[in-house]
């Protein structure tokens, strides 16, 4: 989601009036309401192989229902934050044994990864707007997490609730799906276009 704090911040999960949201500096960098979404697009990874990674772990809700999902061999986590980590093992002590969460920059983890490793790659790091504009940071990146996949592998970033291409990951891949999706969030969300309305779930697939 937008605007999610980097550096060392104050992490805390805030739970209150129904509502659920894991906070980054006082800012909602994800919500539970969400859930229904990152299922969905959980959902389309898998259909791509066994073998998956992640960036950035959030409430955990994509992370458990890929490593659940029955065609999943290994789903490994790539987490910055030990906080992020401590509150999701707190909420979830008997996660899947296919899950593998690993703390560090993810950054620097996609780096070393291996070409062609695995299936699919579930893309939501907690990240400053500055970065998410910066042209020349996805320019080295993007490439890197390309490389990462299997031919015929899957990429998916967390959704948009904006009807247009991710333009930091769309000039790298040949195939692109688009699954739109209702959403409706809580009212005091301010991290998308709208509290309700439509979603949009992409997926790059790498042809080559």
């Amino acid at each position: 989601m937008d605007d999610k704090a980097a550096g060392d911040p104050t992490i805390t999960l805030v739970e209150e009036d129904g509502e659920v949201t894991l906070s980054i500096d006082g800012g909602q960098a994800m919500q539970a309401w969400e859930r229904d979404l990152m299922h969905q697009s959980a959902d389309l990874l898998c259909s791509f192989g066994s073998d998956f990674l992640e960036a950035g772990l959030g409430l955990g809700i994509s992370a458990l229902r890929i490593a659940s999902h029955p065609r999943t061999r290994r789903h490994r986590v790539v987490e910055r934050y030990p906080q992020v980590v401590d509150i999701f093992r707190t909420r979830h002590p008997e996660a899947p044994p296919t899950l593998d969460i690993v703390c560090a920059d993810w950054f620097t983890f996609i780096e070393s990864a291996p070409a062609e490793g695995v299936d699919g790659i579930f893309f939501d790091p907690a990240l400053p707007e500055s970065t998410w504009n910066d042209g020349d940071f996805w320019d080295r990146f993007t490439p890197l997490m390309h490389r990462a996949l299997k031919v015929g592998g899957a990429f998916v970033p967390f959704f948009t609730t904006r009807p247009y291409l991710r333009w930091q990951y769309f000039s790298h891949f040949d195939r692109i799906i688009v699954e739109r999706r209702p959403f409706r969030a809580y009212d005091t969300t301010s991290y998308t276009a709208s509290t309700s309305g439509d979603a949009f779930i992409q997926c790059f697939v790498k042809t080559q």
